[in-house]
């Protein structure tokens, strides 16, 4: 079992970068095959797919764009860990 990362604790660089590294390749790792594939496609249609009327709020328009942000962010981390030394996704 690994330990949880904790940002209040001031690794030094090395581990962080470590502990980064480890994230990505997890992520790789669990979005890899067909049911990863699934999972990142449903992500797909809720959040970059999925476009909201002119009579959207501003509020929900910032909610819709920072579940896009969030979706693009664990593709990045998902492409990153794949390519990480030591991956087997």
């Amino acid at each position: 079992m690994t330990r949880r990362f904790n940002p209040n604790a001031a690794p030094s660089p090395e581990a962080a970068a470590e502990e980064r590294r480890l994230t990505m390749v997890a992520l790789a790792r669990c979005f890899a095959g067909p049911d990863g594939e699934r999972a990142l496609a449903h992500l797909a249609a809720i959040t970059v797919d999925r476009v909201l009327g002119p009579d959207a709020s501003d509020a929900a328009l910032r909610d819709l764009e920072g579940q896009r942000r969030l979706y693009h962010h664990i593709l990045g981390q998902i492409d990153r860990g794949r390519l990480a030394p030591d991956a087997r996704a």
